[in-house]
């Protein structure tokens, strides 16, 4: 079976190219980056989950999670300066056409009544956010050893401006969108 990236610039690029009469080849939709986010309002009690969802956000990438701390103190959420907050991981080049691969074959069949993702998650720059409920979709996790089940977020960045070109790519990707 072929991979997603080996896909994307044999095929897809040059068929995609070619319907939209594109010229310069760097003005076709390309995915650049992946972030993938996950919020962690209870850490501040629990310190132990911090490290815990830390190591099942790095299994679930590949790659080390960062840790984001707040900015700001606010009272009212009983939040310090400094506290974590947060996981964070930025995936480029190979690493995110494999988790990109993995995210449309593997993750998204796997969510429970599954009917597309949303086709107006995109921003002004054209890059399209998607958010899981639950962590334990991705089959590096686990379900049985999990003690709290959080959601992440996955941004995808693309090098082009267009959110109607980046739609009609993620599509020829293998995202399905609802109607």
């Amino acid at each position: 079976m072929e991979i997603l990236k080996e896909r994307y610039f044999k095929k897809l690029r040059i068929a995609f190219k070619e319907k939209h009469g594109i010229k310069n080849i760097f003005a076709i939709p390309q995915p650049i980056k992946i972030t993938v986010n996950m919020g962690l309002g209870e850490a501040l009690k629990d310190s132990n989950i911090v490290d815990i969802l830390a190591v099942d956000l790095t299994s679930i990438t590949g790659q080390k999670a960062v840790k984001t701390k707040a900015k700001k103190s606010v009272a009212d959420f009983e939040l310090r300066k400094g506290d974590v907050i947060g996981l964070k991981v930025t995936l480029r080049h190979d690493r995110m056409w494999h988790f990109l691969d993995k995210l449309i074959n593997v993750v998204l069949p796997r969510i429970k009544d599954f009917r597309g993702v949303s086709p107006t998650a995109f921003d002004k720059a054209g890059n399209y956010t998607l958010g899981i409920t639950e962590h334990i979709v991705f089959p590096e996790i686990d379900p049985t050893k999990v003690t709290k089940t959080k959601g992440l977020s996955v941004g995808i960045g693309f090098n082009t401006k267009s959110p109607e070109l980046n739609k009609e790519m993620l599509s020829v990707l293998g995202f399905i969108f609802k109607e």
